[in-house]
């Protein structure tokens, strides 16, 4: 545990399913903003749920020229 009193939360040992389901019932959860943003980060990486991240305005879409 921290300092403060939490576990310290690590993406990667999670499957993909359990971070998807962090992420899309983020709101009004006790999730603070930083994990959320490690959890889509890594489901980015892992090239999973792309599109339902992007429905849900969690993924930046890449800039096209």
């Amino acid at each position: 545990m921290t300092s403060t009193g939490r576990t310290h939360f690590n993406p990667r040992e999670l499957c993909s399913r359990k971070l998807w389901q962090l992420v899309s019932a983020a709101d009004g959860d006790d999730t603070s903003a930083a994990d959320l943003a490690e959890a889509v980060a890594e489901l980015a990486q892992r090239r999973r749920y792309l599109e339902q991240l992007r429905e849900l305005g969690k993924l930046e879409e890449p800039q096209r020229h």
